[in-house]
């Protein structure tokens, strides 16, 4: 019954998988209503608990069709990358085994609804004001591509998900119909007229490995291209290079030793600025990287995740500067154009030794048994 998330796109998750109270992803902190809400909550987390009236574990909730209901609530409003690893460590953990291809297919079958930054101009409060998750939830069902027969921390039904909560006058809450139609519709778009046929996500497969890449954010033009390589072990190599002028051309910008067992895949969306600035330029430009990229992932192409990682000895440890690339993410390929056995002749890039700062050497155990990023990024699951 946790109200709280980390991040937008988590907060949307947690409500259509029913581990939210219905409603409460939004509402501000300090007010009155989130007060009463909270008060709901434990109230819930009592009769829902071991020993309570309606006992509720979580392992009921996180069942199969809640996991299929995140993906497509994660679809439907633009598709967080970090999702494609926490939604696959969390369905392993409950027994579901869900694959980058499901997300790919489900994404492909999936109209986006929304346009919440990245993905547009708008906060989640004006998502919100416009219908929010109770307008998206009764979408999804009412098309059929939710499924309405789940357990949640609410009851046995995720209809309870398009309500919203009202504060009245004795200080409770009661839930009443959502928005059945949106209040403002260049944010939020019913499913017979998305802003987009197809969800916020694809994979990427070929000689690189495999890869996600977000396009909810990517215009059209820019879903496809071929260019050289600029490679860089590390984002302050990147920036370097990019200050001097380096990378004023088209390329394909690789980052490398930046997954779960190389350094603990830490976030790159702050190389975004520096890659929007060349595609003004009018160049040409994707990143390829082995690491993580969430929130705003910004207007260039992005194929992350990159598995196996080049610290597992995966392609990318054998790129060199200049190879071609080839990324095209409506046709889901990641590839580099030079011949397999000149590239596996090479010798693999080493790891490079500097693991420290931020905390990693207390990590380095971590490390050391992470899986691979299409598994989750999880210790639990290699």
């Amino acid at each position: 019954c946790t109200f709280y998330g980390t991040a937008n796109s988590n907060q949307m998750l947690m409500e259509i998988m029913g581990l939210h109270i219905p409603g409460s992803a939004f509402i501000h902190p300090g007010t009155a209503l989130r007060h009463a809400l909270v008060k709901h909550a434990a109230k819930r987390v009592a009769a829902i608990g071991l020993g309570g009236d309606e006992y509720t574990p979580i392992g009921r909730v996180v069942s199969e069709k809640a996991v299929v209901n995140g993906v497509v609530g994660l679809m439907a409003t633009g598709g967080s990358t970090n999702h494609a690893l926490h939604l696959v460590a969390m369905a392993r953990a409950a027994g579901v085994k869900v694959t980058l291809e499901d997300l790919d297919e489900l994404s492909r079958a999936t109209p986006q609804l929304a346009r919440v930054y990245p993905n547009g101009s708008a906060d989640v409060n004006q998502f919100h004001a416009a219908g929010g998750m109770a307008f998206v939830i009764r979408e999804l069902l009412k098309a059929g591509l939710a499924h309405s027969d789940v357990v949640t921390v609410a009851g046995a039904d995720l209809h309870a998900y398009t309500h919203e909560p009202t504060l009245l006058g004795d200080g409770s809450v009661e839930w009443r119909d959502g928005a059945d139609e949106s209040l403002d519709e260049t944010i939020l778009r019913p499913a017979d007229a998305p802003f987009s046929r197809e969800g916020g996500l694809r994979l990427l497969t070929g000689g690189l490995g495999r890869a996600v890449i977000k396009v909810s954010a990517v215009k059209p033009e820019h879903l496809s291209l071929t260019a050289p390589a600029a490679v860089f072990q590390t984002q302050e190599e990147f920036v370097l290079a990019f200050t001097r002028g380096d990378l004023n051309r088209d390329v394909v910008v690789v980052v490398r030793f930046q997954g779960p067992s190389a350094n603990g895949m830490p976030e790159l969306h702050g190389l975004s600025p520096s890659l929007g600035v060349l595609l003004d330029r009018g160049f040409r430009v994707a990143l390829v990287t082995d690491g993580r990229m969430s929130g705003a992932s910004g207007k260039t192409p992005a194929a992350i995740h990159v598995t196996p990682e080049a610290a597992k000895g995966g392609p990318l440890a054998y790129v060199q500067d200049g190879d071609l690339i080839r990324l095209d993410a409506d046709a889901g390929i990641l590839e580099v154009l030079v011949d397999p056995t000149v590239l596996s002749a090479r010798k693999p890039a080493p790891t490079p030794s500097s693991q420290t700062g931020f905390g990693r050497e207390l990590f380095a155990g971590f490390r050391a048994v992470a899986g691979p990023a299409d598994h989750g990024a999880s210790a639990l699951f290699g």
